[in-house]
């Protein structure tokens, strides 16, 4: 049985070795790692790189504006949870939270 498979492997190996040539496929193999070995060694750098883009072409909004659109949106979600309330009461109660803070 040993020898079956050994004799079967030689026969695969030599049928593929004669149709497939092995040189252009190590070659795409070590081009491959070695792209991959760069993109790993300059990761900082490249990930600046993308950073800096990302900062060109969609600039920060500034602190006041962050500031502003929180307070805006935090004051939204506090008017739909006032307009779904399920009484008078229960509305008080929340603009009276919202007043505080």
């Amino acid at each position: 049985m040993h020898r079956n498979i050994v004799s079967l492997t030689a026969n695969l190996l030599q049928t593929a070795s004669t149709n497939v040539q092995f040189m252009p496929i190590a070659r795409g193999v070590l081009g491959v790692s070695a792209l991959a070995g760069l993109m790993v060694f300059f990761k900082p750098l490249l990930t600046g790189i993308v950073r800096a883009l990302v900062l060109a072409v969609r600039p920060r909004r500034s602190k006041e504006d962050q500031i502003a659109r929180r307070q805006m949106r935090n004051a939204q979600l506090m008017q739909r949870m006032i307009n779904s309330s399920q009484g008078p009461s229960h509305a008080a109660e929340l603009r009276a939270l919202a007043s505080r803070g």
